[in-house]
């Protein structure tokens, strides 16, 4: 474990991103790059943020399994980013669908836009009620998607069936635990390090 004084320090740290020219947004980047959660029996369970997976690792949670090739350093301490982490105590997950929450709904649409297709950090997108709330649209997971600023100042207080030139990519559906790992397995054909755990 890693002393209280050093946690804090860590949250401060500076992510050095290879000699990327501009660090902060490195330092923002790299501690959103998605990481793989497996339970202790190394069932694939959960994807989080890097930020997230390292709490988790500094509170004693889980474990580093996979590394992601990077490090975060911090006066004294250096600690290398995950790509995978495991829960050291088993967790029930219920097959149940997931809390209605900007995250998730983000989560599930993989951070692209369901009217352009741009794909974009969270901070750069925003939710759009496909029904908008003054027409008598719901917050709801199949009234909800993941929407650029672009395309939701032009759709603005409109149905779609009043704008010309603008369509849902894909239909939106409530976020079950067959839809997480869709994703995973999405994610993880591109990156070694998940393979291992993900198709079996």
């Amino acid at each position: 474990m890693i002393h209280a004084r050093k946690q804090k320090a860590i949250a401060k740290a500076v992510v050095l991103a290879g000699g990327h020219e501009n660090v902060q947004h490195a330092h923002v980047h790299i501690l959103q790059m998605p990481v793989l959660v497996l339970n202790a029996s190394y069932e694939p369970i959960n994807i989080c943020g890097a930020r997230r997976a390292l709490v988790l690792v500094l509170k004693g949670i889980a474990r580093t399994e996979e590394e992601h090739g990077l490090s975060l350093h911090a006066q004294r301490t250096i600690i290398a980013m995950p790509s995978v982490i495991r829960l050291l105590e088993y967790r029930r997950i219920p097959h149940q669908t997931r809390a209605l929450s900007r995250k998730n709904i983000l989560l599930r649409d993989r951070n692209t836009c369901q009217y352009c297709g741009e794909a974009l950090p969270p901070g750069e997108l925003t939710l759009d009620h496909v029904v908008p709330r003054s027409r008598g649209g719901n917050s709801t997971w199949e009234n909800l998607v993941a929407c650029c600023h672009d395309c939701n100042r032009k759709k603005g207080n409109r149905l779609l069936s009043e704008i010309d030139d603008m369509i849902l990519l894909r239909e939106p559906r409530p976020f079950s635990l067959h839809t997480s790992r869709q994703i995973m397995r999405m994610l993880g054909r591109s990156d070694d390090r998940w393979r291992k755990y993900l198709f079996y």
